[in-house]
């Protein structure tokens, strides 16, 4: 009579490849916050306000955006931004104003284009509107709170 010797143990790979299904959730939530991260990013216009590095005084700032408003601190060499809407209607607004300690009081509406409109800020706190300066100043109108034109 013969011996004859048969494994029906099952393969480790098997079970291996099965492994990924728990991580599933986890990837497509990954992916998710991915695509939300690149849309505000990338495809909602957005507004930056840039600070000279010269900047005398700490400006102090509040963002007006149809219904957002927050407000910070905006340090010389140091930027804010916010973001606008993919499609704004008529009642679209966004307003920016910032001020120091001393008699430094500006506000400015901004129409945000896709992708960035940048506003920059002299050394004094004021909109940089001389030549090569980068702002983006036919974005910009007056507030009606402010007599300081942009």
């Amino acid at each position: 009579m013969e011996f004859v010797s048969t494994s029906v143990s099952k393969p480790r790979s098997r079970y291996i490849k099965w492994l990924w299904i728990p991580l599933l959730p986890l990837l497509l939530l990954l992916l998710v916050l991915l695509l939300i991260v690149l849309w505000r990013i990338i495809v909602l216009p957005t507004a930056i306000v840039h600070y000279s590095k010269n900047g005398v005084d700490e400006l102090r700032f509040i963002w007006s955006v149809q219904h957002r408003i927050y407000k910070g601190g905006l340090p010389s060499g140091s930027s804010t931004r916010d973001h606008g809407v993919l499609f704004p209607g008529e009642k679209f607004f966004m307003e920016i104003s910032w001020w120091n300690d001393k008699d430094l009081r500006h506000c400015v509406n901004i129409t945000p284009t896709w992708s960035n409109t940048h506003i920059y800020l002299d050394a004094n706190g004021d909109i940089d509107l001389s030549e090569g300066s980068g702002t983006d100043s036919d974005r910009l109108r007056q507030c009606v709170t402010d007599n300081a034109t942009p």
